[in-house]
């Protein structure tokens, strides 16, 4: 189970932010939609989609700045951003080498399984820092993927806009959700979509740094077609969490880029 103090503090913040629930069929953005005259969403992306200035990531992920970053859209033909709370506290920023990376990577997806829908979760600020609750994401090279799920073997959705909560969810060391085994992560789609992170990272002078997943999921991971490109990549994936650390990382998968040139 999840519930430290700080998991408890996202409850509250969950219960408190009146975030859908999985099973509810209204988006976010409906929500958003029905305040007359106004969308904060698109207001707060318009407000940035047209920066031009190169962006400056310093520090290190743990300790750092972002300069000129650049927010992703909160949806995209094949892309959504979990929580609505989240987007508008501005937690969806990335160097643009990151943002660019992205982006191509789901644009990839769009021809390869263009019947899924990726969840995006959080990046960092728009100045980089501190971001409650996590150790990193403060210069603009971090990004938290959400986990893809089957549900009974086939591809789904369920749970892209269950927002905060999702960090709750509890997958068991085979990747089935322990609230309802019917559910169970896509190791072989989550490594291609690390194969390809990948590749466009490159494109943009960047390269994975590192990703966490917890270390029980990695044998699962690795056993997959892809999984096995993966593991032959070199890739590097933490192998010494903390048990806190371990335990959060297992309904999504965090990256850490580097800019190489």
């Amino acid at each position: 189970m999840k519930l430290t103090p700080i998991i408890l503090l996202l409850l509250v913040i969950q219960s408190c932010s009146g975030q859908i629930k999985p099973t509810d069929k209204m988006k976010p953005t409906e929500l958003i939609s029905e305040q007359p005259g106004s969308n904060p969403i698109l207001e707060l992306y318009e407000q940035y989609r047209y920066k031009t200035e190169n962006s400056v990531s310093s520090g290190t992920v743990s300790n750092g700045t972002l300069k000129n970053g650049r927010i992703f859209p909160f949806k995209g033909p094949n892309f959504i951003y979990f929580d609505t709370t989240s987007y508008l506290n501005k937690h969806a920023f990335t160097h643009e080498k990151v943002n660019r990376t992205v982006l191509a990577a789901y644009q990839q997806f769009e021809t390869l399984l263009p019947a899924f829908e990726f969840g995006l979760m959080e990046c960092s600020n728009e100045h980089g820092g501190k971001i409650w609750p996590h150790r990193t994401h403060q210069n603009g090279l971090s990004v938290d993927f959400m986990s893809p799920l089957m549900k009974n073997g086939v591809s789904c959705t369920d749970f892209n806009t269950t927002g905060l909560s999702h960090y709750l969810m509890d997958f068991d060391q085979n990747g089935i959700y322990m609230e309802d085994p019917t559910y169970s992560i896509d190791f072989n789609l989550m490594a291609r979509h690390i194969l390809i992170l990948n590749e466009e990272a490159k494109k943009q002078g960047l390269k994975i740094e590192k990703v966490i997943l917890k270390i029980a999921l990695k044998d699962n991971l690795f056993a997959t077609e892809y999984g096995n490109k993966l593991k032959a990549s070199g890739i590097y994936f933490a192998t010494n969490l903390s048990d806190l650390i371990d335990s959060l990382h297992d309904d999504h998968y965090h990256v850490d880029f580097d800019i190489v040139n």
